[in-house]
């Protein structure tokens, strides 16, 4: 069983940064992937950034330039780095791992960017 705690999340003015933070704990290995999706309200869940096997990292269009996915693998944590927040950034955050034998979710963090 693994486990995913989301951290970071709030309110901040269009413009501004964020750091999320996702602690990783449990039996982790065989990753296949590992990164962050969003929900907005109404919308469905999509990809913001990961690292998948065979390939460095994975932007969505509308994120790229602005927001960067690193980890710790010391720590089983991964970041995202968000940057020149607008308002349609705003959404609940997820952190996800998807391994060999399944995948997982965190609980979510919630950013709504807003002046």
């Amino acid at each position: 069983q693994v486990q995913l705690v989301e951290s970071g999340g709030g309110l901040v003015q269009p413009g501004g940064s964020l750091r999320l933070s996702c602690v990783a704990s449990g039996s982790i290995f065989g990753i296949n992937a590992m990164g962050w999706y969003r929900q907005a309200p109404g919308q469905q869940r999509e990809l913001v950034a990961a690292f998948a096997a065979g390939v460095s990292t994975i932007y969505a269009s509308s994120v790229k330039g602005r927001f960067t996915i690193s980890r710790n693998n010391a720590k089983n944590t991964i970041y995202l780095q968000m940057n020149s927040l607008k308002p349609e950034d705003t959404a609940v955050y997820y952190c996800h791992f998807s391994l060999e034998v399944a995948d997982y979710w965190g609980k979510g963090t919630l950013v709504t960017v807003s002046s």
